[in-house]
C-alpha cells in the first residue's frame, strides 16, 4: 500500500473510532448483549452455562445491528467528503483515486473491527465472570464470522456511497440496503417459497443471494447448533453439504466481498467527485 493511502487509512481510522454514531451503535450492542447475558443467567439458575447460551442468543442481535453499523460507515465514506468538498482537496494531493478508495476502505474496516473486538471482548469478559470459559472457542469463531460480515456490509455501504453527493442520499441508500438484506430478503424468500412451493434445495441455493443468510449458516455451524432451526433449507444444507457447509458458505461470503468492492471501485473510479451523479 502506498504511503498516501496508508496515511489516509490512519486518518479514517481515527475519525471513525472517535465518531459519536459508532460509539452509539457499540453502546447499544453491548447493552443489549449484556442484557441477554443476564437473562441467560436468570433462566439457568444452576449456572455454568459458559458462552454457549448467550452466544447463540447474540446471533439475531448481530444480524440487526452489525449490518446497519457497517452500511452506515460505508455510506459516509465518500458522500460526506463530497458534501464537505474535501474530496476535491484529497484528489488535488499526490493521491490517486485508488489510494483514496483503498485508504477509506482499510481505515473504516480497521475501525469497525477494532470497535467490534472491544464490544465482543467486554461481553466475553462479562460472560466469563458469570459462567466460566466453557464455549470460549465457539465465541471466538462467532466473532470472526461477525467480523467478516461487517467488512462485507462495509463494502456494500461503499457501493451505496460511490455515486452519492450528499450524506442524506448515501444514508438513504444504506438504509434501503439494510431493509432489503435484513427484512425483505428473508421475508421475500419465504413468501416466494410459499407461493411457488419451492423445494428445500432451491431455498438453500437462494441463501447465497443474501450475505446475511450465509452468515447465519456459518454462525450456526460454528456454534454447533442444529440446522433444524432454519427449517427445510437447514435440513437440506445438513443432508446435501454436510461437512462442506462452512467452506461453501465462506466461499459465498468471500464472493460477496469481492463483488461489492469491485462494483464500488468501478463506480467511484468512473466519477470520483460525483459530478455526473
Amino acid at each position: 500500500m502506498r504511503r498516501g493511502a496508508a496515511a489516509l487509512a490512519a486518518k479514517e481510522f481515527r475519525d471513525a473510532v472517535s465518531s459519536r454514531w459508532m460509539g452509539s451503535f457499540l453502546i447499544a450492542f453491548f447493552s443489549l448483549g449484556a442484557l441477554l447475558s443476564v437473562l441467560g443467567a436468570w433462566t439457568n439458575p444452576l449456572g455454568g452455562s459458559g458462552f454457549g447460551r448467550t452466544t447463540a442468543a447474540l446471533l439475531n442481535l448481530v444480524l440487526l445491528i452489525v449490518p446497519l453499523m457497517s452500511l452506515v460507515a460505508g455510506s459516509l465514506a465518500f458522500s460526506a467528503e463530497r458534501e464537505k468538498r474535501t474530496l476535491e482537496f484529497l484528489l488535488s494531493l499526490p493521491l490517486r483515486p485508488a489510494d483514496v478508495f483503498l485508504g477509506k476502505f482499510i481505515g473504516s474496516a480497521a475501525a469497525l473491527l477494532a470497535s467490534l473486538a472491544a464490544a465482543f471482548g467486554a461481553l466475553g469478559t462479562l460472560m466469563a465472570l458469570r459462567g466460566g470459559l466453557r464455549g470460549a472457542g465457539l465465541y471466538a469463531a462467532f466473532f470472526l464470522a461477525t467480523a467478516l460480515l461487517a467488512v462485507i456490509c462495509l463494502a456494500i455501504g461503499l457501493l451505496a456511497s460511490a455515486r452519492s453527493r450528499k450524506v442524506a442520499s448515501g444514508l438513504g441508500a444504506a438504509l434501503l440496503a439494510w431493509l432489503l438484506l435484513v427484512f425483505a430478503g428473508d421475508l421475500g424468500l419465504l413468501g416466494t417459497a410459499l407461493a411457488l412451493r419451492l423445494p428445500p434445495a432451491a431455498l438453500l441455493a437462494a441463501a447465497w443471494l443474501n450475505p446475511l443468510s450465509l452468515y447465519r449458516l456459518v454462525a450456526l455451524d460454528a456454534l454447533a447448533c442444529d440446522l433444524d432451526v432454519l427449517g427445510p433449507a437447514g435440513l437440506c444444507a445438513r443432508d446435501v453439504l454436510g461437512a462442506w457447509l462452512r467452506p461453501a458458505a465462506l466461499a459465498g461470503l468471500g464472493a460477496w466481498l469481492m463483488v461489492a468492492l469491485a462494483s464500488a471501485w468501478a463506480l467511484f473510479s468512473r466519477d470520483p467527485l460525483g459530478e455526473k451523479a
